[in-house]
C-alpha cells in the first residue's frame, strides 16, 4: 500500500503537437507522458499482474489532463459490445481514470469509457462513496483494432476547481484501472481498492504543471408540458450559468429552473415512519457538489439533502418552485470553501443556505459546515453546524470523526441537541480487517430541513471482523470470497433496546464474472419506538433474516439478477416467515437494444401500520410487482427509454392492538380495516445529444396511487393497476450548452 508521503511523480510538459482525441495513439503526440504498464489485480484482490497486457499514458497538456490505454484482448476472451447509457451500471470491458485534483484524498472525479466508447462519470467522496448523478464535458474516444481495444480521454482543467499551488507544478493523485467485462476481473495501477477502507487516499500522486483554463458555459431551455388529465398547456424557458474564471474560483447558477419529468424515480410504498431517502440527478445540485459532501455511518445520512429544495411546499400543495439558485466553489490558500442559496418561490417557499470550509493537513484533514434553512409558512426557522475529521494516522489506520448541532426555533419554540459518531477502520495482514462504529444522535437533534437523517434518538455500536480469501484453488468456481461477522446494539435514549444484531455474511465472485451475496441477521427482542408516531414503543419478539443475491452479467443473449428473502418480524417473530423474490432476466436483442422484464412477489404474515394514536394493525399481505422495459441506443448520439413499474398489495387484517403499558400489544376490537394499493410508474424517453451537455428531450408520462378496500385476487389488482391515470404529459424540452 503506498505511503500517504509518498514522493509524487513528475509528469513532462506536452509536446509540441496537441493531443488529438480520436482513440488512435501516436507515439508523437503521447512522448514524454508518464507510461505505465505495472497493472495488478483489484478484482480479486490479490495484487497479482494481470491476465491480460494493460498499459497506460498519463501527459498533463494545456488543454486538461490526457489519458490514453491500449487493452490487449484475444480472441480466446470474449468481448463485450453491448451498447450501454450513461452512467451505466453494467459489467462491460472498459477502462477507469479517477482524478484527486487538490490531492488531499477527499473528493475525486471517475472518467469510465467502455470499449463502445460509452461513458459513466461520478463523485467519489469518503473514500469509497461513488455518486454517479454527476455528469461532466470531457473528451474521449476509441479504436478498435481486432484483438487490441484503445482508448483516449483529456479531462480539461476547468471540469473541478482547484485549490492553488506554490511554485509552477501542483500535485494530483491519479488512479487508472481496466476491467474485463466476461470474466470480471479488474487490475489497476497504483494497487488501490474501493473494497478497503481507503481508496483515495492510496492514489499516486503526480506532479504537473500548474495549468489553469477559464470557462463560462450558459444552459439556456425551453420546454412544453401538455397534461392531458387536466387538460391544461404550459411552457417554461430558464437557464443555468457556470463561470470558472481560474482555478480557484467556479460559480454555478440557475434562474427558473425546469427540473421535473425527465427522470423517473423508482416506485416506492411506504407506510413506515422513515422517510425514502431518493438521490438527486438535476445538473445545477450535482454540479460541483462534492466539496459539500458531509455524511455520517447512519445509511444516507447528510447535511445538505438537495431533495429538499424544490420539494412538497410547506402548505401541502404540491411541489415548490425555485426562482433561483447560486453556487460557489474555491480556495484560498490551503482552504476550500463552498457557498451555497437557493430560494422558492412564493410567500409558502423556503430559503436555503450553506456554509462548507475544508483544510487538509498531511495525514488528516478537517471540515466545517453550517446549512440554515427559513420556513415562513410554518414560522420555522432551523440551523445545523457540523465539523468533520478524517485521519489516516498509518496506512492501516483509516478514522473519520463526525460532531453535529441543531438549534430549531419552532413556533417560538427552541430546540437544541448534538450528534456524534466515529467510524475507525483497521487493515490487517492475511486479508483479515477490523471495523468499529459508534453513533449518538440525541432525540432533539435535527437536521432534515435541509439534511437527512432516518432516525434521530439513537445509541449505536458495532464491532465487525472481515477475511478477505483470494487464493483459491483453480479449480474452485470462485475467484475470491469476503466473510463477515459483526455484532451491534442500538437503544434509543430512554433506554429501550430498538436492536441487537449478529450479522454473517459473504460476498463471493465467480470465474465467469457473476457474483453472490449471503446474508444472515439474526435480531434480539426489541422495541419500535417510531411505528406509533410518538404514542408509545412496541414490544417485538427475536426475528432472523436471510438473504442471497445473485447477478451474472450478459452471456450471450442474457443476463440475469435474482433476490430472495426469507425472514421474520412483527409481532409474529420468527413463528411465521414471510418471503420475497425478485427476478429480473435482460434479453440482448442486439448490442444496442434490450429489453427486460423483472418480477417480484413477497408475503409478510405479520406487518405492522399504524392507524393512528396507539392503534396498531397487524396485517398478511402479499405484494406483485412488475418492473419492465427497453433500453434502444441507435447512434452515440440517440437514447430510447422505456421503463415500466407496476404494484399490486393487498393487507388483510389479523388483529388490531394498542401500545399498552411496558410496549406490550394488547389486543383490541377496535376497527381495522383490510386495505389495498396499486401504483403505476410509466415512461418513455427520447434523447438526443445535440452537444456536450446539450440535449433534446421528448417524454411521455404516466402514473398513479390508489388505496382502496381489498381485493381478493391481487393478481387482479397488479393488473387494474395498469388502469391508474392520475397523471399523464407529455414533455419536450431543448437545451443547449454555450461555451465562451
Amino acid at each position: 500500500m503506498p505511503s500517504l508521503r509518498l514522493a509524487p511523480l513528475l509528469l513532462a510538459a506536452a509536446p509540441a503537437s496537441a493531443i488529438q482525441v480520436d482513440g488512435i495513439i501516436d507515439p508523437v503526440e503521447w512522448e514524454g507522458a508518464l507510461h505505465v504498464t505495472d497493472f495488478r489485480k483489484t478484482q480479486p484482490l490479490n495484487g497479482e499482474p494481470a491476465s491480460l497486457p494493460t498499459e497506460a499514458w498519463v501527459l498533463a497538456t494545456p488543454e486538461g489532463l490526457a489519458v490514453a490505454f491500449r487493452n490487449v484482448h484475444p480472441a480466446s476472451v470474449p468481448r463485450t459490445r453491448q451498447r450501454v447509457q450513461r452512467d451505466f451500471g453494467s459489467q462491460v470491458d472498459r477502462v477507469n481514470l479517477i482524478v484527486d485534483f487538490d490531492g488531499d484524498g477527499r473528493t475525486g472525479y471517475n472518467f469510465t469509457v467502455a470499449s463502445t466508447n460509452d461513458i459513466y462519470d461520478a463523485v467519489v467522496t469518503n473514500e469509497s462513496e461513488f455518486n454517479a448523478d454527476w455528469d461532466g464535458s470531457w473528451l474521449h474516444a476509441v479504436a478498435d483494432e481486432g484483438e487490441v481495444w484503445t482508448v483516449e480521454m483529456l479531462v480539461p482543467w476547468h471540469i473541478a476547481s482547484m485549490r492553488d499551488a506554490p511554485g509552477e507544478t501542483r500535485t494530483l493523485r491519479i488512479y487508472l484501472d481496466r476491467v474485463v467485462g466476461a470474466t470480471g476481473e479488474r487490475v489497476a495501477w497504483p494497487l488501490a481498492s474501493f473494497e478497503r477502507p481507503r481508496f483515495l487516499a492510496d492514489f499516486t500522486p503526480i506532479e504537473v504543471p500548474k495549468y489553469s483554463q477559464s470557462l463560462l458555459a450558459v444552459t439556456p431551455y425551453v420546454s412544453g408540458l401538455y397534461d392531458r388529465v387536466r387538460g391544461t398547456r404550459d411552457g417554461n424557458a430558464g437557464a443555468d450559468l457556470f463561470w470558472k474564471p481560474n482555478g480557484q474560483f467556479q460559480l454555478s447558477a440557475t434562474v427558473n429552473p425546469d427540473f421535473g419529468q425527465v427522470e423517473s424515480d423508482d416506485l416506492v410504498v411506504n407506510f413506515s415512519a422513515t422517510e425514502t431517502f431518493v438521490s438527486d440527478k438535476r445538473p445545477f445540485f450535482t454540479e460541483n457538489q462534492g466539496i459539500f459532501e458531509f455524511t455520517t455511518p447512519s445509511d444516507d445520512s447528510q447535511l445538505l439533502y438537495t431533495r429538499r429544495i424544490g420539494g412538497p411546499r410547506d402548505d401541502g400543495r404540491g411541489a415548490a418552485d425555485i426562482d433561483a439558485a447560486i453556487k460557489l466553489n474555491g480556495s484560498f490558500g490551503a482552504t476550500k470553501y463552498g457557498l451555497f442559496a437557493a430560494d422558492e418561490a412564493d410567500e409558502v417557499g423556503r430559503s436555503f443556505r450553506a456554509l462548507r470550509l475544508v483544510r487538509d493537513f498531511s495525514t488528516q484533514n478537517l471540515g466545517l459546515m453550517v446549512t440554515q434553512v427559513e420556513r415562513p409558512f410554518i414560522d420555522r426557522e432551523a440551523t445545523v453546524v457540523g465539523v468533520d475529521h478524517n485521519w489516516r494516522p498509518t496506512p492501516r489506520w483509516n478514522v473519520r470523526t463526525r460532531l453535529i448541532g441543531s438549534d430549531v426555533e419552532h413556533a417560538g419554540t427552541q430546540v437544541r441537541d448534538t450528534g456524534a459518531t466515529v467510524w475507525a477502520d483497521y487493515e490487517m495482514d492475511g486479508g483479515w480487517r477490523q471495523q468499529w462504529i459508534a453513533m449518538h444522535f440525541g432525540d432533539g437533534l435535527q437536521i432534515n430541513d435541509a439534511g437527512y437523517l432516518a432516525r434521530n434518538d439513537n445509541d449505536y455500536a458495532h464491532w465487525q471482523v472481515s477475511r478477505r480469501f483470494t487464493d483459491l484453488p483453480e479449480t474452485s468456481r470462485y475467484v475470491s470470497k469476503d466473510w463477515r461477522w459483526r455484532v451491534s446494539g442500538s437503544y434509543n435514549e430512554a433506554g429501550d433496546r430498538l436492536n441487537n444484531q449478529f450479522r454473517m455474511s459473504r460476498q463471493s465472485r465467480l470465474r465467469d464474472g457473476s457474483s453472490e451475496f449471503l446474508q444472515v441477521n439474526v435480531n434480539s427482542a426489541r422495541v419500535d419506538d417510531l411505528l406509533a408516531r410518538g404514542n408509545g414503543a412496541l414490544r417485538l419478539p427475536p426475528s432472523a433474516v436471510l438473504f442471497a443475491e445473485y447477478s451474472r452479467p450478459r452471456k450471450g443473449a442474457w443476463a440475469h439478477a435474482l433476490e430472495a428473502e426469507l425472514y421474520g418480524g412483527g409481532l409474529a417473530g420468527n413463528d411465521r416467515a414471510g418471503w420475497s423474490l425478485y427476478y429480473t432476466p435482460t434479453y440482448y436483442v442486439s448490442d444496442a437494444l434490450n429489453v427486460y422484464l423483472g418480477g417480484y412477489a413477497g408475503h409478510r404474515p405479520s406487518w405492522l401500520v399504524w392507524q393512528g394514536g396507539d392503534l396498531v394493525g397487524e396485517f398478511d399481505s402479499r405484494e406483485l410487482h412488475v418492473d419492465a422495459g427497453v433500453h434502444w441506443a441507435p447512434s452515440a448520439r440517440q437514447e430510447l427509454r422505456v421503463k415500466l413499474q407496476a404494484i399490486g398489495l393487498n393487507a388483510r387484517t389479523r388483529q388490531g392492538y394498542r401500545v399498552g403499558p411496558g410496549g406490550a400489544p394488547i389486543a383490541v376490537d377496535d376497527p381495522v380495516d383490510d386495505f389495498n394499493v396499486r401504483t403505476l410508474g410509466f415512461q418513455i424517453r427520447y434523447r438526443y445529444e445535440l452537444a456536450p451537455l446539450s440535449f433534446l428531450y421528448v417524454v411521455y408520462g404516466r402514473g398513479g396511487y390508489a388505496e382502496e378496500p381489498l381485493y381478493d385476487d391481487s393478481r387482479s389488482l397488479l393488473r387494474d393497476s395498469f388502469s391508474l391515470r392520475d397523471d399523464e404529459q407529455l414533455l419536450v424540452k431543448l437545451s443547449y450548452r454555450f461555451e465562451m
